[in-house]
């Protein structure tokens, strides 16, 4: 049985990440700050344990028999783009702190493969209709965040560390990620999220605040799609950074349209002010296309099933 370390599992993407390697046969252990915000771990082994602390990366990282065969680091310090914008030093603090120490260790440790989860927050701001960018564009540098700025320094201490040690190594970039089990309160869930829960919460016919004038263009990307990706991607023989991505382009004004639909009301917006990031994201996903991955998730059936799962989170919050 191939033996699997996931960092971040208390997370969205990595609690998701857990149930797909354990569908492919491999013991897992998953690893974070916090257990999951909604559901029991999955994972065969869960330690609560802070990844910032290089002590605490070694004993994520030690079997009783051997080395794990492959590690998945997706712990960060994150958030949707109010705490981006809002959390600028920790988000730099301790997500470096985590990827210096569980990288370093890893590598020392004679782990075979290693996994990192990036950002398309590493590219420039873009506008919208401009042609897709490669992921060999996001040089010479100019993210729109710090986020970004700290995913493109880990992106490269991983690689120096495959040229120097042999660890190999597999870098995503991922583009808007959604779906249940995801933050969707609290200050740090992202736009699917937000939306879907406002919209929860209004009568039909009621009108919700929108950050920007809504024609913020993104690429959302339904949770199940992006494991697949990881997983494609992982036993794949491409290096460096792959985009991972959906792409079906859509405005926040659509995004809203979607939910609305799917919640069956007649939903108002009120634009306000507020962050919104960059005007566009238009990127290539030919490398990780080449892998045989498609996304199988457009817009209209992964907020069906999100709306679902937050109202439902919505209703039980008020009883």
């Amino acid at each position: 049985m191939k033996t699997a370390l996931v960092c971040g599992a208390g997370g969205f993407i990595g609690g998701h990440l857990v149930k797909k390697l354990q569908k492919e046969g491999y013991w897992v252990r998953g690893v974070d700050i916090k257990e999951h915000e909604f559901e029991t771990s999955a994972a065969d082994e869960f330690l609560v344990l802070d990844l910032r602390e290089a002590e605490n990366c070694a004993t994520a990282l030690t079997l009783n028999e051997g080395t794990f065969d492959e590690v998945y680091q997706l712990a960060a310090d994150m958030g949707g783009m109010g705490f981006i914008h809002s959390a600028e030093c920790e988000i730099m603090h301790n997500s470096a702190l985590i990827n210096i120490h569980m990288t370093r260790q890893a590598a020392d440790m004679g782990v075979p493969r290693y996994f990192f989860s990036s950002s398309v927050c590493v590219y420039r701001d873009m506008q919208p209709g401009e042609p897709e960018m490669t992921e060999a564009q996001a040089i010479p540098a100019n993210p729109d965040n710090e986020y970004g700025w700290e995913k493109l320094y880990s992106e490269r201490m991983a690689l120096a560390y495959e040229r120097n040690q042999g660890m190999t190594v597999r870098i995503a970039r991922f583009q808007n990620c959604y779906g249940p089990y995801g933050t969707w309160t609290g200050g740090r869930e992202k736009a699917p999220a937000a939306i879907c829960r406002k919209v929860a919460e209004v009568e039909d016919g009621g009108t919700i605040e929108v950050w920007g004038d809504g024609t913020a263009v993104r690429s959302y990307t339904y949770v199940d799609d992006m494991v697949e990706g990881i997983f494609r991607l992982m036993h794949s023989d491409l290096q460096g950074a792959v985009n991972i991505g959906c792409p079906e382009y859509v405005t926040v004004n659509e995004l809203v349209a979607a939910v609305a639909e799917a919640s069956g009301k007649t939903i108002h917006i009120k634009h306000i002010d507020g962050p919104v990031g960059v005007q566009s994201r238009n990127f290539s996903n030919e490398r990780i296309y080449s892998t045989g991955w498609r996304a199988k998730y457009f817009l209209k059936e992964g907020i069906a099933e999100t709306y679902a799962w937050i109202e439902q989170q919505v209703k039980a919050q008020k009883t």
